[in-house]
């Protein structure tokens, strides 16, 4: 295979699960990978994408969803205002339209070669080859996130950067599109723009944060589900994509204004890229990676975010957190105002319309648990049962439910936190001891328990918001979850309490489950610790 004929339309570049009742009745073996073509034209008889790396999976999908909107005629709302009716038009028919599917790979097949040398290779940056030190590339290693590069650790393999093994171009595809969304602020390989030479990134735009998507029985239910409806003032010719675009960007003028959903999800990257093929072109022995922007950062805007506001006012993505389960932030996704407290969460766009596709659409969470320069600690990938039934734009009777089942699992679960840190200082009798070991054990063993509770009683809500045989019922809930953090605040105290002052220290500290604590507790020092004797045997 020469240079400049892997092309994303047609090479089997993403992996994908076939729904089963295609595959029973499908005659011959249904391959693992798919083109970009055939992943539209057959989307409605795939389950999903089968991509392993869950920021990678949320950048495919933010390309998918460009990609449906225009195929499908729905970038614009239109003269008539009809964008919904056309969305529901799609679905009747239930699949995407074969010929404007192939329309749009024909118009635009120069701009999806992975490798181009002399043209625009897909979302990638072909000057950087002149401006970028030819001797200063960041190699594969830097290029696949997972393996480790320079100081940084090991993940799934060990590689060393003396004799790297050249990723696939699937591989490094998928790995471009990380870079893309996720890819650290910091030190990056210096670029020479206008005679003038930087060597520095901004942080992608999904950095850190966790995307949200809704989730059908097919792709094609998925992609439609994650449509976002255009604004009244979009017009689907200028909202357009990095490859749909005539010029390359300027790096030394600010970004580009989106111009609707599609360039609001594609066209957000602060890192270019230039792969650099071996001579069949099935695999990448190097890379460019650096600045797409000299000093300016675009505004953090996407659609599949919930957004926060901090207490100085400022607007900003809720943090992948591998230590947070899905539950957690179920009322933020359901609801337009869920009880939240300061931070004043706001609902991600795409949740308010997805569930016109389906009432019973999933809802599957993508992140990266890193923080904002080198670090990267975890992936995450969540998914709930069928939820968006309960919407509150669907019936807003399931308002107080979902709220309230949310509050109380996350109440106890932080008064448990609190009581053992307290019992821990008051056992050591050093009142600046934080009792960590004994607060990961507590929570390891309460949260579990919590989210078995929460989905048990969500699930005896019915589909028109009323309380099911006992569903939320607020004092046998909230009995519940007390119990929770009763029987792990026991199991992880229970070892000092065969002691006097254990006990008394385990005692005090237990009334913090409950809400309260006695109005003066004997205070600890070095002094009354010395006057103090610890009981024998």
């Amino acid at each position: 295979m020469p240079t400049g004929t892997y092309n994303l339309i047609h090479e089997p570049c993403v992996p994908v699960r076939w729904r089963p009742d295609v595959v029973a009745r499908d005659t011959g073996p249904l391959p693992d990978r798919v083109g970009l073509r055939d992943l539209l034209l057959r989307s409605h008889d795939i389950e999903a994408l089968a991509v392993a790396d869950a920021p990678a999976h949320a950048a495919l999908l933010r390309i998918l969803y460009a990609l449906t909107a225009r195929v499908a005629g729905l970038t614009e709302q239109g003269p008539e205002g009809d964008w919904d009716e056309r969305r529901l038009a799609v679905l009747d028919a239930g699949l995407l339209p074969p010929d404007e599917v192939d329309a749009y790979f024909r118009d635009f097949e120069d701009r999806f070669f992975l490798f181009a040398p002399g043209g625009r290779p897909w979302m990638q940056d072909p000057r950087l080859a002149e401006e970028c030190d030819g001797a200063n590339t960041a190699g594969v290693n830097k290029l696949i996130v997972t393996r480790p590069s320079g100081n940084n650790h090991s993940w799934f393999r060990h590689d060393t950067d003396t004799a790297p093994e050249p990723p696939t171009a699937p591989e490094a595809f998928l790995s471009l599109l990380v870079w893309h969304y996720y890819g650290p602020a910091g030190r990056c390989s210096a670029r020479e723009v206008n005679g003038v030479k930087t060597a520095s990134a901004t942080a992608g735009p999904l950095r850190t944060a966790l995307s949200y998507h809704p989730e059908g029985a097919s792709l094609f239910e998925t992609l439609l589900a994650g449509l976002v409806p255009p604004e009244d003032s979009v017009a689907g010719r200028e909202d357009l994509c990095p490859w749909e675009q005539d010029n390359l960007p300027d790096p030394d003028h600010p970004p580009r204004v989106s111009r609707g959903p599609r360039s609001r999800h594609t066209c957000r990257s602060q890192h270019a890229l230039l792969l650099l093929p071996d001579e069949d072109s099935t695999h990448v022995r190097d890379a460019f990676i650096t600045w797409a922007y000299r000093g300016e950062r675009m505004p953090r805007e996407d659609d599949y975010l919930i957004w926060q506001t901090s207490q100085q006012g400022n607007r900003y993505p809720r943090p992948a957190d591998a230590g947070r389960a899905l539950w957690r932030d179920l009322d933020a996704l359901l609801l337009q105002h869920p009880p939240a407290g300061s931070a004043q969460p706001q609902q991600p766009r795409v949740f308010r319309t997805a569930v016109q596709v389906s009432e019973d659409l999933r809802v599957r969470a993508l992140g990266f648990d890193q923080e904002g320069q080198a670090k990267d600690t975890q992936f995450i990938v969540a998914s709930t049962p069928a939820v968006l039934g309960h919407a509150e734009d669907n019936d807003p009777r399931t308002v107080p439910a979902v709220g309230r089942l949310r509050q109380l699992g996350e109440l106890f679960g932080r008064r448990l936190d609190r009581a053992v840190k307290r019992a821990w200082a008051g056992y050591v009798r050093d009142a600046k001891a934080d009792g960590a070991a004994w607060a990961a054990e507590a929570g390891a063993r309460y949260w579990p328990g919590a989210e078995a509770e929460f989905w048990a009683r969500f699930r005896l809500l019915d589909r028109t918001g009323q309380v099911a045989d006992g569903g939320f019922d607020p004092a046998a809930t909230r009995r519940a979850f007390l119990r929770l953090a009763e029987e792990a605040y026991d199991a992880v105290t229970e070892p000092v309490t065969r002691t006097v002052r254990g006990a008394k220290a385990v005692s005090l500290a237990r009334l913090d489950l409950y809400g309260s604590q006695p109005k003066s507790a004997p205070a600890t020092t070095p002094s009354t610790r010395a006057k103090t004797k610890e009981p024998t045997g």
